[in-house]
Order: structure tokens, then C-alpha cells, then sequence
């Protein structure tokens, strides 16, 4: 298995142990072992229980697996599935619509066509420039030129 998915499950089985009885035996007992056989053994969550939970470094999974244990399990009633159904279908929506606008592939082209018209005209300023290198003999008598100014 994946390794941050052996954490999540350390991190959800340190969570339901901070947990009331009445929610942890919500959870069927399958599931509890699960997550104590599965998790990596030798990782040791740091989760304070003094501090929200979406304030602590937790692994994604973690909340993927709390919130699923919410909705199954820890839901008194329908209208609160509902809502909390709501709630995640939001949250999709919005990351989806960020990400719709940050890979969009007209803006994608657009971006492209911005930079090719910068790139296009640094090359019309460059090309205006003309170097010319001094002849052998102009440097040489520019060599003379400085030893008589000293």
C-alpha cells in the first residue's frame, strides 16, 4: 500500500482515540482494526488534541477518511448528510472551477501568444543594435592614443 496512506491510517486511528466512546463505536469494529493493523508502525502522529484539526499537518487522506466517517457513520439524520453532501459537491465544484481557470487551454494560448509578441519584440529591439568590431588598425592607434594621454 501507499506509504501516506499508512499514515493517514496512524493519524485516524490517533484521532478516534482522542475520540468519545459514543462516536468511536459508531465506527464498525472491521473498520477500527483496519486502521490499527494497517497503519505504519513506526510512525508516531503528531496530533495535538488541544488544536482543531485543520490546523494540524495532517495527510490528506486523513481527512478524505474523517470526512467519510462523518457522513457514514457520525450523521444523526438525513437532513445532515444532506447538508454535508452539499457541502463536499461545493468544495468540488469550487477546486474544480480553479482548476478549469488555472489550465484552461484558451488562457493557455493566450498566455503563449502574450509571450511570443514580448519575445518578438525584444528581438526588434536587439536587431536595431549593430555591433561592429574596431579594425586592426583603429585599435592599434587607439593603444597609441592612450599610451600619450599618461
Amino acid at each position: 500500500m501507499e506509504n501516506n496512506l499508512l499514515k493517514a491510517y496512524a493519524e485516524v486511528d490517533k484521532i478516534l482515540s482522542f475520540m468519545a466512546v459514543r462516536y468511536v463505536e459508531k465506527v464498525p469494529k472491521k473498520m477500527r482494526e483496519m486502521f490499527k493493523n494497517e497503519k505504519l508502525q513506526d510512525y508516531e502522529p503528531n496530533i495535538n488534541k488541544n488544536i482543531p484539526l485543520e490546523e494540524q499537518q495532517l495527510e490528506r487522506k486523513t481527512l478524505a477518511i474523517l470526512a467519510m466517517l462523518n457522513l457514514n457513520y457520525w450523521c444523526e439524520n438525513q437532513k445532515e448528510k444532506q447538508e454535508l453532501l452539499r457541502a463536499y459537491s461545493d468544495n468540488d465544484k469550487k477546486i474544480e472551477e480553479e482548476l478549469r481557470e488555472k489550465y484552461n487551454p484558451d488562457n493557455i494560448f493566450k498566455n503563449k501568444n502574450k509571450e511570443q509578441d514580448v519575445e518578438q519584440e525584444t528581438d526588434k529591439i536587439t536587431s536595431v543594435v549593430e555591433y561592429r568590431e574596431k579594425n586592426f588598425i583603429k585599435k592599434l592607434l587607439d593603444k597609441i592614443k592612450r599610451l600619450f594621454r599618461r
